[in-house]
């Protein structure tokens, strides 16, 4: 009995969890050959699902709560705000195709995601997968990296929501908020910080600090808000395109690709905008850092990150060909242009006031769910021992990360207030046109190394198709991206680097399973992990 409990209160990661060729230094063995075997090791898909029966997460979520997370997620910012700038900017109305190309890249990673989240049901989401497939320095950088895409999304889409909410107060009651309190200090004009006379974005920040307290709550709560924003802008958006269609000008598709100039519109300025588009499709993967809080991961998950991206693609194209085609793409680099694009028509005050509340719900959704992605993100790496303990860490009561949430929480409420939207959201696309990158090339190696392993889905038509092209196509949205944006990129792992070889690499738990004799839930809650 005294054994038993004994094995009850400490549950240790011995060889069988860390084989000790991995962390012992073998004889003989050079030193930089044994430092560089520990950068690339790997935790087997075994392990990672034995580590994740050991959470506490509660287990709430069915295949339509993912399906309505991954459309909340993806209509948003990227619908509601960068079909006018990308129009404006680089394609014109091409903007259409940009819209393709991008969906047509998002789909090929959603097929990836899907495979990986069938067989590793783990909240980590790239970062786990990159981690069981390329080791773990590169698990460390897509870890790091996915703070662009949650973090920074979630902050770009604070920004806009703002906007949304000064043009509701305009449309529905002629009321200008000042921009001095409700817009953006700084922006980002010719590779430079460029100060607007404002002083801080207060509606960006409160709606921030809003949910970061639903999500504190916990996550079945925060699906229910999430349900109710999800069909409301839906069928905004929905109303949007059938009620403006019959005020389209064809004049305003001419020309439909507009003559290269200064290295935009033209071929290259659709690549250009799809690369900018892309951050529309940002959101379905965002589903799989749900997996350790859904019922039937194995079946669930590929279900709702495929289900919701074919939603959400199919109303990109219809809402960006209705809006290009309602005013003259020149005109259209405004934060709102959804509701800007009626401006000029005649009754239709009720629409705009109708499509700004959609939009003000819409971007609520979005950045809920790319709040509640980075916590999971942080709370994984912790866990592994990446970062330190506390992150790691779930509220006694709610079982949600709330450490992480809170962290995550203040960090995008200073950036929501300060920054402005073009220049997040091109880090946002960046940062996960890279994940996705290594998302596909995990599939590959997954087939390769672990061929028998149990899937739920697989990649249609084999590992060197679909894979292949999204991983090529990811790359070619990066290189074509502004340098200065590269550099930011590059600037942002090089920092993250330095955090990793302060700390994660010598503390990690594959690696240093000494440092780490019990999981984190048990220091924190007194939990019994053993029976669960």
């Amino acid at each position: 009995m005294a054994d038993k409990e004994q094995d009850k209160v400490a549950v240790t990661y011995d060889a069988e969890a860390v084989p000790e060729p991995m962390t012992v230094r073998r004889p003989e063995e050079h030193v930089v050959k044994y430092f560089f075997r520990k950068l690339v090791a790997r935790k087997s898909i075994e392990q990672i699902l034995r580590d994740g029966e050991k959470s506490q997460m509660k287990r709430t979520l069915g295949a339509l709560d993912l399906v309505f997370i991954g459309v909340g997620c993806i209509i948003g910012g990227g619908i509601f705000v960068l079909t006018g700038v990308a129009a404006a900017q680089h394609a014109g109305p091409a903007v259409i195709v940009s819209f393709i190309i991008a969906g047509v890249c998002a789909c090929f990673a959603a097929f990836s995601y899907s495979e990986l989240a069938s067989m590793v049901p783990i909240s980590g989401s790239a970062y786990t997968y990159t981690y069981s497939t390329m080791g773990e320095l590169m698990a460390w950088i897509i870890g790091w990296d996915l703070i662009l895409e949650y973090l920074v999304g979630a902050a770009t889409v604070a920004v806009s929501w703002s906007s949304y909410l000064s043009a509701l107060f305009k449309d529905a009651f002629n009321v200008t908020l000042d921009p001095k309190t409700t817009g953006t200090p700084v922006i980002w004009e010719n590779d430079s910080f460029v100060t607007t006379g404002n002083i801080i974005n207060i509606p960006a920040i409160l709606i921030v600090l809003i949910l970061t307290a639903v999500l504190v709550v916990g996550v079945r709560e925060s699906a229910t808000v999430n349900a109710v924003m999800v069909v409301i802008k839906v069928l905004v958006v929905l109303l949007f395109i059938f009620a403006s269609c019959n005020k389209v000008d064809p004049d305003n598709y001419k020309p439909f690709v507009p003559p290269a100039k200064d290295g935009e519109f033209g071929a290259l300025g659709i690549i250009r905008g799809a690369k900018q588009v892309f951050f529309a499709y940002i959101g379905f993967d965002a589903v799989s850092t749900a997996a350790q809080e859904t019922k039937n991961p194995k079946r669930d998950l590929p279900i709702g990150i495929i289900g919701s991206l074919a939603i959400c693609t199919s109303l990109y194209i219809a809402t960006s060909a209705v809006l290009v085609g309602l005013r003259p793409y020149q005109e259209l680099n405004v934060a709102h242009p959804i509701s800007y694009a009626l401006e000029t028509f005649p009754n239709t005050r009720w629409l705009r006031i109708i499509i700004d509340l959609g939009a003000v719900a819409g971007l609520m959704s979005v950045m809920l769910i790319l709040m509640m992605g980075q916590p999971r993100i942080f709370y994984t790496m912790s866990r592994d021992g990446m970062l330190p303990g506390l992150l790691g860490r779930l509220h006694p009561r709610f079982k949600t990360p709330w450490v992480p949430t809170l962290i995550t929480g203040a960090c995008c409420a200073v950036l929501a207030g300060f920054l402005p939207v073009d220049l997040l959201g091109d880090m946002t696309s960046v940062g996960t046109l890279l994940a996705f990158f290594l998302v596909n090339a995990g599939v590959i190696i997954l087939r390769w190394t672990d061929p028998d392993a149990p899937r739920g889905f697989r990649v249609p038509l084999g590992p060197y198709v679909f894979p292949v092209l999204g991983g090529v196509i990811s790359i070619a949205l990066i290189v074509l991206s502004d340098v200065s944006t590269i550099y930011r990129l590059l600037g942002w792992l090089g920092i993250g680097l330095i955090i990793y070889f302060i700390y994660g690499f010598r503390h990690s738990r594959i690696n240093h399973p000494e440092r780490h004799p019990v999981i984190p839930e048990e220091v924190d809650n007194g939990l019994d992990t053993s029976e669960n």
